[in-house]
């Protein structure tokens, strides 16, 4: 038995290896398919086919918002990295530059493995400001303590989104106000390229006018950055308007070459000159050619964090309430800027729910604690990713390039800087006009939801927070119910929504109550 077995497998050998060359001649074969399978499994992964996008398309998508968002790189130094603690310590411009990109790159990448789509995640601004102005410089909090405390919003957002119940608070939001989130966010975005760009700039309180914000300088469009940016808006509306693939990453690249000559005849230089400011200059960056490459990026800044000592140094009421005050502004800023962002990209069902909602809940709240622990505070949802979706992005593929470009950002510093905030300004403009269609979605007709929709809209631009337009219109939208007789309607999310938002308006007085 056994021989006859040994005898057999003997046999069988010669025809087995008459059969490897065979297998070697297809080979080559398989090999000329391995891209492509490649490329299908990225397909099947990303659902790049079914949301009516291409590989290229989701390259090209993912630099577009890269650009869009770059300028977070160099801002958010200048708000976090110059502000002094109790100590005395600032945490310096280039260790943040270096944090900022790190926590861009991670998070972005993270969302588009886990919840596939195109969304990037960097530092919320607003958020960084309350941090350095009023949990630093205010309360006293050292940079270790204040981002501590990031952490721990960090923590509650991502449990609140395990539980379900951002979710839930999500699906109780009538589509009237979530289209008016779409809107205000698009209006927001304008702002934002307007003022950037130096075409929308504030007036100043000695100027002896009531008039808070003004045309360019003096009323006139008097620098060339600013006519950088008019040129830029009429060639990504140009192109936009006659269908060009890739038309608003086409326009960045051309806008960026023409401030590069612009700057190469008039060095028009930076806004701020040995600390003065020189208002005709770029507002960040200055488009000219790099003196290097790069280098390799500073980042002492991760891991100094202590998630207990604030509640020690201010006590845990006062603690407490700032932590509320992260919570409720990541909570609804994130919400709403993903409500906008899969609408805009066609993702939401005929509800307006963003399919796995869940999910990328869950991811974005990891944010806070990861831009907590990297010292470049919290990160959310960027807004101005929605520059890559104007330009094609569907899916998560587009992130990956975008969080790849931000983690290079950290060693090629000097390259990214070469395109000029005036140069991507226009995108967030054209971006802002497509959003604005969605207005036809809100019932005017209902006095009751056309007026807290309205606010909604109109008070996110004008103080410059998704998290203000929100809170306003949740709570007039509770008010205008209530008076009017349809408080059974509200569903009792809604209630507790505005009674939070009621507590985060009037934060000041309870914390002057408090300290009292």
């Amino acid at each position: 038995m056994e021989n006859g077995t040994h005898t057999d497998n003997k046999r069988t050998d010669p025809q087995r290896q008459r059969t490897d060359p065979t297998r070697q001649r297809t080979d080559p074969t398989r090999q000329r398919t391995d891209p492509q399978r490649r490329v299908g499994r990225l397909d099947s992964f990303f659902h790049i086919t079914e949301r009516g996008s291409t590989v290229i398309t989701e390259m090209r998508a993912g630099l577009v918002s890269f650009f869009a968002m770059a300028y977070i790189v160099i801002l958010n130094p200048l708000i976090l990295g110059t502000t002094e603690d109790f100590t005395g310590r600032a945490l310096g411009i280039p260790q943040v530059a270096a944090v900022t990109a790190l926590a861009a790159g991670v998070m972005t990448i993270l969302f588009g493995i886990f919840a596939k789509y195109p969304f990037g995640i960097a530092t919320g601004l607003g958020i960084n400001t309350m941090v350095a102005v009023t949990f630093v410089a205010s309360e006293g909090l050292s940079w270790e303590e204040a981002m501590g405390l990031v952490v721990i919003d960090g923590v509650i957002i991502v449990i609140l989104g395990l539980t379900g119940f951002r979710t839930a608070v999500f699906l109780a939001i009538p589509r009237s106000l979530k289209a008016a989130m779409s809107v205000g966010i698009g209006l927001f975005i304008t702002m934002i390229g307007l003022v950037d760009a130096g075409f929308v700039r504030r007036v100043p309180d000695a100027a002896g006018t009531t008039v808070p914000v003004g045309l360019g300088i003096d009323g006139s469009i008097a620098s060339w950055p600013t006519l950088t940016f008019v040129i830029g808006l009429i060639i990504c509306g140009l192109l936009v308007a006659r269908n060009v693939p890739g038309g608003l990453f086409i326009g960045v690249v051309v806008n960026t070459i023409i401030a590069m000559i612009i700057e190469a005849l008039t060095g028009a230089g930076p806004s701020f000159v040995d600390g003065k400011p020189n208002p005709a200059g770029w507002n960040l960056a200055v488009p000219e050619l790099p003196s290097s490459i790069g280098g390799i990026p500073d980042l002492s800044l991760v891991g100094s964090v202590d998630p207990f000592g604030a509640f020690a140094r201010i006590g845990a009421l006062t603690a407490s309430l700032l932590v509320f005050s992260l919570v409720l502004a990541n909570f609804f800023d994130a919400m709403g800027t993903m409500t906008a962002l899969g609408k805009q990209a066609g993702l939401t069902d005929e509800n307006d729910i963003l399919p796995g909602m869940k999910q990328a809940l869950v991811v974005e709240g990891c944010g806070a604690i990861i831009g907590g622990a990297a010292s470049s505070s919290s990160n959310t949802v960027f807004v101005d990713s929605a520059a890559g979706i104007a330009d094609g992005a569907r899916t998560g593929l587009a992130n990956i390039v975008t969080g790849g470009l931000f983690l290079a950002a950290m060693f090629l510093t000097p390259l990214y800087e070469v395109v000029p905030i005036e140069a991507a300004a226009p995108v967030l403009v054209i971006v802002g006009c497509m959003m604005m269609g969605q207005v036809k979605d809100i019932d005017f007709t209902d006095f009751a939801i056309a007026l807290p929709s309205f606010l909604m809209m109109i008070v996110m631009p004008f103080t410059y927070s998704i998290t203000n337009g929100i809170g306003v219109g949740f709570v007039s939208y509770a008010a205008m119910m209530l008076l009017s007789g349809r408080a059974r309607k509200v569903h009792w999310l809604i209630w507790l929504i505005a009674a939070l938002f009621l507590v985060y308006f009037g934060m000041d007085p309870i914390m002057n109550a408090v300290h009292g």
